[in-house]
């Protein structure tokens, strides 16, 4: 299995849940609603930090694409996730509310997991590799001299 799926698949699952959260927390305690806002984003954007600077500290082959792979994916199974979500337990949320989910909820969503995730991976990049992933001197030397800060 792709390592993106997995990304992806638990990312949207996250997101939905917090969309259909949000839209509950705001039926029943309407003047509660900015705190919750402001933490389920805080949420949503330190996981996706958090992941992403562990598979840039693990040098994960090819995570920018996995990521950007798994944040195209995310937006738009969150989207279709989240309206199903909202009408099952918020509310009568029905099929007519799916077009704004696929398009501006799918955009958010997608930018909410890549931006956070690309700034994990370079901060992840930056710290040093696990113990015994060290490149080996023929590693080395098929790459050529490394350019950039040691680390």
């Amino acid at each position: 299995m792709p390592s993106w799926v997995l990304r992806a698949l638990v990312l949207a699952l996250l997101h939905a849940a917090a969309v259909v959260a949000r839209a509950k927390i705001a039926v029943v305690h309407p003047t509660d609603s900015s705190v919750t806002e402001a933490v389920l984003l805080a949420m949503l954007v330190g996981v996706a930090a958090l992941w992403g600077a562990l598979d840039g500290w693990s040098r994960l082959a090819d995570a920018g694409r996995t990521w950007f792979i798994a944040a195209l994916v995310a937006g738009p199974v969150a989207g279709v996730l989240s309206v199903v979500g909202r009408g099952m337990f918020v509310d009568q949320t029905g099929v007519s509310a799916l077009g704004a989910a696929l398009t501006g909820g799918a955009a958010f969503t997608a930018l909410l997991v890549l931006v956070p995730a690309g700034l994990g991976l370079a901060v992840g990049g930056r710290i040093g590799t696990p113990r015994g992933s060290e490149p080996s001197a023929e590693d080395a030397q098929e790459r050529g001299p490394r350019v950039g800060p040691a680390g």
